[in-house]
């Protein structure tokens, strides 16, 4: 059953589990990418002078993968206060849960991702990093009025491409030789807005690839919670206003992309084809998320909700029996969206290892794969990977391997109410 009857606090919304589930399982091709792709150390496909259609667009679909997970987790904590806790007892877990997951990020992802455990390097904040963070900092903005929150969400992500003419000069990847070390207030820039490689406590110590400054997800999380909100009204009600903020959001990025001003370090130009050029105008900047990218990925994820509300209805004389293709691809992803951490922790080691086996199996030099990112840049690695219809082979076999794992926890999750299983 669906949660689309405002006042039911034990049942789970679809519509949000479908989404997470989807964008969850293209996160994953780009992960899967990273390891099997022969450009992986050495092609960025979104360069357009390197690049090419296909590559481009499986690198530019996983873009919407982290502001929609980050969207969501804020969105998810929004309704377990809808569903009984108290704003005492949802601080509590957010900080909880939030530890938990940094914890994680440098422990268990750290391991699944690089097969290593260099002491030198510490590891790389991605996305379970800032959810961690900006759950933490959402637990003291749930005990403000609804509309402060999302108006501080709201300005995080409009305001901060106003901070990008601060830029501090961090360690160069791919140098042997740790220098310049940045300075302390320059390591805490690195964490909060600028992507930056550093040691974490001066030369010497492990050092820190921060991929996902905090500023401004800790902003998407607000806003996601925010939304939630919408989710204690009738569904044709937030259906409509999905559409409405959905819609404005997508607009504001083709108008604000159009005029080339601000919100975007990156500018578009006309390219060699109308093709390249519309890969110009949606190439926009991830590390940090600018302004644009969230307005160019949230505002289609936030009309998908939408979408997926419309068909969140029980089936027709006609379409009742066995279920159609459609309706068997939509409980996977389903079932995918139930346990996205659980799906999280098991994609990294699932890819990393399909490309270990891949690259023994055909002879290639498979040492990289159990490098960190320092050593990666340091020296090249020739004949590495293959190409990309070799890469969404490997994508597929992944996502099957994983799917009766998810499908077997998502129904322990939904048997059981154990407190630990919460944190997974």
């Amino acid at each position: 059953m669906k949660d689309e009857i405002p006042g039911r606090r034990t049942l789970r919304i679809d519509s949000i589990d479908l989404l997470r589930g989807i964008v969850m399982v293209i996160m994953m091709l780009d992960h899967t990418r990273d390891y099997v792709h022969y450009g992986a150390l050495s092609l960025n496909p979104l360069d357009l002078t390197q690049t090419n259609t296909l590559l481009f667009l499986t690198r530019w679909i996983t873009h919407y993968c982290a502001p929609t997970f980050v969207f969501l987790a804020g969105t998810g904590a929004y309704l377990q206060f809808a569903r009984g806790k108290s704003k005492r007892e949802l601080s509590r877990f957010l900080i909880s849960r939030g530890l938990w997951l940094i914890v994680l990020e440098f422990t268990v992802v750290r391991l699944g991702a690089l097969f290593n455990v260099d002491p030198g390097f510490l590891g790389m904040p991605q996305v379970i990093w800032v959810i961690g963070v900006s759950m933490i900092v959402l637990a003291a903005l749930v005990h403000l009025p609804l509309k402060v929150t999302a108006g501080f969400g709201l300005a995080m992500i409009f305001l901060h491409n106003l901070l990008d003419k601060y830029q501090v000069v961090g360690m160069r990847p791919g140098s042997p030789v740790p220098s310049p070390v940045p300075s302390p207030g320059a390591r805490l820039w690195m964490v909060f807005h600028q992507p930056g490689l550093f040691p974490v406590a001066g030369s010497g110590s492990p050092i820190v690839l921060v991929l996902y400054p905090l500023i401004p997800w800790i902003g998407v999380m607000a806003v996601g919670y925010a939304i939630g909100a919408l989710y204690q009204k009738e569904v044709s009600s937030r259906r409509r206003l999905l559409l409405i903020i959905g819609g404005l959001a997508t607009a504001l990025f083709v108008i604000i992309r159009a005029v080339d001003r601000y919100g975007e370090p990156l500018k578009w130009s006309r390219q060699k084809n109308l093709v390249f050029t519309v890969l110009s105008f949606v190439n926009t900047t991830k590390y940090p998320p600018s302004l644009l990218f969230l307005l160019m990925t949230l505002g289609p994820a936030i009309l998908a909700l939408a979408w997926f509300e419309s068909r969140n209805r029980s089936p027709g004389p006609r379409e009742s029996g066995s279920p159609t293709a459609l309706g068997k691809a939509r409980n996977v992803f389903v079932t995918f969206g139930r346990v996205p951490l659980f799906f999280y922790l098991l994609q990294w080691p699932t890819a990393h290892t399909i490309s270990i086996v891949l690259h023994l199996m055909f002879g290639k030099p498979y040492g990289w794969l159990f490098q960190t990112p320092i050593d990666w840049f340091t020296v090249p690695h020739p004949g590495i990977g293959f190409n990309l219809a070799v890469v969404y082979a490997c994508w597929i076999a992944g996502v099957m391997l994983l799917y009766p794992l998810c499908k077997w926890f998502a129904g322990v999750k939904q048997r059981r109410r154990d407190w630990w299983l919460s944190y997974l």
